[in-house]
């Protein structure tokens, strides 16, 4: 990884750990993004991502790292956007979801040659993100039940009945959205970085 990108993602990492609204919260926000980046350390010389792929995983990283510092019902500029009633960073958050995990399962699909076609692959990898996202539901609703009240916060429901559900949308249209715009350049990438 690029010392810049690592730079960046120490300097969010600790400015979100600073008086956080919600130690419990910052943890359970903050740690996928640690566990990310673990894993971007290990895998680096073995099997080296694109360079828009590490730009992206970034950004998902200061997204999860935005959310838990405030609390994604408590991020600022997003009470009242578009005169929604509540706070919706969370839908950035879910979109990320989907937006970023097709570009990996993209990119490993690809490179490991695993699929052949590209609309079997495509299915595949939205059907890869949409399991994730539900996963990732599955987790919030493990966390309410071991933590009561503590995982209010993390829930970030904000009293909305169909706030799974819309999570999953935003996370099934964050991987169509990515596979629609950055298919080409990805592509590009991905023969750049398997020719060296």
């Amino acid at each position: 990884m690029k010392p810049l990108w690592i730079v960046i993602f120490i300097t969010v990492l600790i400015w979100s750990g600073i008086s956080p609204k919600d130690q419990f919260t910052w943890f359970l926000e903050v740690f996928p993004a640690l566990i990310g980046a673990a894993l971007l350390i290990v895998t680096y010389r073995s099997f080296h991502l694109t360079s828009m792929l590490y730009f992206f995983i970034l950004l998902h990283c200061i997204v999860l790292m935005i959310g838990g510092h405030y609390t994604y019902a408590e991020v600022p500029f997003f009470d009242g956007l578009f005169g929604a009633e509540r706070n919706n960073y969370d839908k950035v958050g879910h979109f990320f979801q989907g937006f970023v995990p097709a570009l990996l399962a993209r990119e490993i699909l690809i490179r490991k040659n695993v699929v052949n076609g590209n609309v079997w692959r495509n299915v595949i990898i939205v059907s890869i993100c949409l399991a994730f996202s539900a996963f990732y539901e599955l987790i919030e609703w493990w966390v309410a039940l071991m933590s009561g009240e503590d995982a209010e916060a993390f829930l970030g429901t904000q009293g909305y009945v169909w706030d799974t559900q819309s999570d999953m949308g935003l996370a099934l249209l964050g991987a169509i959205c990515s596979l629609m715009v950055l298919s080409k350049i990805h592509n590009h990438q991905i023969q750049k970085v398997t020719s060296n």
